[in-house]
């Protein structure tokens, strides 16, 4: 027993001693607040809170009656007399939350709190008086939108600089939360540059842990000298209630647009001519760079197909700034306003490439498209007949292969294969028929990228 007890207290000793390597952490002494003082952020943020407003916004629904309810029978079974109209129109209500950003009235909010209202009403902090807005302008996209009330001398918020943020900074959503009035909730940080949330088209998010509910949409995330850093937009929950999972976009990305709203009533976009897809750990193989967005398909007539650009390009910077994933590309292209160059720096067959690309306006009608995971055995392929693109309603600038069978539960079925891809290129040879693939596939060595067409949208897979 006395042999154990002196091994155990030499383990001790040496653990405590930090011989075998462990990083001790250096004594800290705790303290109290000053005597006689409060520890408070109320000075910081009391102007900020000045410049949130409260905003009610009205829309007005027709109701569609069914025909039956207009007729007298009907009308007196449900015991409705003659001279009772139904309602054919309903009035819908959303409150939010916006702030001031000039002394003349301009007003930042989220589209989602005005989106097709009527009558957008503002009322300032601690009155009671209340202003009819006007819509300025509006952008889906990112969910920024623009009103003004005629008032002057309003108080007006200090804007920050969103790019300057880290993760664990102390910051404050003001806001109208279910309309209760002005209110403050206290957080951090959580992450930066949340995008794929699924909720804008144009994603950038600060997330933050400070309460965001219902009513706070368009409100201000401030840092702690009472900075916007953001406009509140977003929570995740699933009992419509804050879980700790708020998002807010960037007050950068906010000044950009604001100001094309309130200079032009609309934003414009940079449009390359891509469909891009996320450099998945399949494709990273593929090339030198481990970053950067993959070029899935090239439209017609686009900035990129008159600068050269290929499906399979790695873009990894766009003026000297990398591009790390597909939200990045977008984010920056998006962010350049038609019309001007933009110098692309892009990896093609494992040689770095430069080129330089004039910027066209974005089509309304763009579709977003994006693609995955890899190709294995499993699937039976057939030429393209007139009978089948008949059939089918393939249009007829469609070329390729088309994937008639995949077997249940093989490796193709696993990877995500479905009956109706079109099989249009593998790396850069393009397919028009069966022949095509058979000899693509003895033509490339080791793992090589196919590009499929799903139902009008490209994706891109990795065959070993």
């Amino acid at each position: 027993m006395k042999k154990v007890w002196l091994i155990s207290t030499v383990l001790a000793a040496s653990l405590m001693a930090g011989n075998i390597g462990f990083k001790e952490a250096p004594h800290a002494e705790r303290v109290m607040p000053e005597a006689g003082k409060i520890l408070s952020f109320n000075k910081a943020i009391e102007h900020a809170g000045k410049c949130v407003v409260n905003i009610s916004a009205k829309k007005r629904v027709r109701q569609n009656i069914p025909q039956a309810f207009m007729d007298p029978f009907f009308r007196e079974f449900f015991n409705m007399p003659f001279g009772q109209m139904m309602p054919r129109e309903r009035v819908q209500r959303s409150l939010g939350s916006g702030v001031i950003v000039t002394s003349d009235g301009y007003i930042i909010t989220n589209n989602h709190v005005i989106d097709g209202a009527d009558e957008v009403h503002v009322t300032l902090p601690g009155s009671s008086k209340d202003y009819m807005a006007k819509v300025i302008g509006n952008d889906p996209k990112t969910d920024i939108a623009v009103i003004k009330i005629d008032a002057k001398d309003l108080p007006t918020i200090m804007l920050g600089d969103s790019d300057e943020l880290k993760t664990g900074d102390l910051v404050f959503a003001i806001g109208n939360p279910f309309g209760v009035g002005e209110s403050v909730s206290q957080g951090i940080i959580s992450a930066l540059g949340k995008d794929s949330v699924g909720i804008n088209q144009y994603e950038n998010f600060i997330q933050t842990d400070a309460a965001i509910n219902p009513g706070n949409s368009g409100g201000a995330l401030v840092d702690s000298r009472g900075a916007l850093i953001g406009i509140n937009s977003a929570i995740i929950t699933r009992s419509g209630a804050n879980n700790g999972i708020g998002f807010a976009i960037p007050v950068n990305m906010v000044k950009r647009v604001a100001l094309q709203l309130i200079e032009h009533g609309k934003v414009e976009y940079g449009y390359l001519g891509v469909s891009i897809s996320e450099l998945t750990h399949d494709l990273q193989k593929i090339y030198k760079n481990k970053e950067g967005a993959v070029i899935l398909d090239v439209d017609k007539n686009t900035p990129a197909q008159k600068a050269g650009l290929k499906r399979g390009d790695l873009v990894i910077r766009v003026n000297g700034t990398p591009v790390k994933d597909a939200s990045d590309l977008k984010n920056a292209i998006g962010a350049i306003p038609p019309g001007k160059d933009v110098e692309l720096t892009f990896e093609r067959n494992k040689k770095i490439k430069t080129v330089k690309v004039t910027l066209a306006k974005f089509p309304e009608n763009r579709l977003k498209v994006t693609g995955n995971k890899g190709f294995v055995d499993g699937l039976t392929l057939q030429n393209i007949t007139p009978q089948i693109r008949k059939q089918i309603g393939i249009p007829d600038d469609i070329k390729g292969v088309i994937v008639s069978e995949v077997k249940p539960e093989s490796k193709a079925d696993k990877a995500g294969f479905m009956p109706g891809d079109i099989i249009i290129q593998i790396e850069d040879t393009m397919i028009k028929n069966v022949s095509d693939v058979q000899q693509a596939m003895k033509k490339y060595t080791g793992s090589k990228r196919i590009y499929i067409n799903r139902r009008g949208m490209i994706r891109i897979l990795v065959v070993d």
